[in-house]
């Protein structure tokens, strides 16, 4: 089994502070953020940052659905990290100043991947099909905090 990652990245017209703040607000802004590939959103304990249980199903692919129930700490100013009791995918969120007024947000996914030939063809495509899923995030993000 090999670990698997994928990581995207955006700066967006906003300062860092506003940026973390939407991220951790899954009562209000996650749940509209979210691209299309995620279904069944439910917040189930907290809602705000660290202490917050949250459930989604996240199509991958056409064939691919990860149930998913995440544990959300905080473990240093402007990190977020959703650690899924389904599995083990562990997704991190930075927020960091990048210039005046504006900030850089990274979110990097890994959990252990398929062995053999399946675990090849994962680790190859799966980051590729994240990334654009977390960029579409990423955009939608932008889009409610710029506002």
């Amino acid at each position: 089994m090999a670990q698997v990652e994928a990581t995207t990245e955006r700066v967006i017209a906003a300062d860092a502070e506003t940026v973390f703040d939407a991220l951790a607000d899954y009562k209000e802004v996650r749940g509209k953020v979210l691209p299309g590939h995620f279904s069944e959103y439910e917040v189930r304990e907290g809602g705000d940052g660290e202490g917050t249980l949250v459930h989604w199903k996240l199509q991958a692919t056409s064939k691919r659905v990860r149930d998913c129930l995440l544990e959300v700490t905080e473990p240093t100013d402007g990190q977020l990290v959703e650690k899924d009791r389904n599995s083990s995918m562990v997704t991190t969120w930075t927020v960091t100043p990048a210039s005046e007024g504006r900030s850089k947000a990274v979110v990097s996914t890994v959990w252990n991947g398929a062995g053999g030939i399946g675990g090849f063809f994962e680790k190859t495509f799966a980051p590729k099909g994240l990334g654009r899923i977390y960029d579409e995030l990423l955009q939608n993000l932008a889009t409610e905090v710029e506002k």
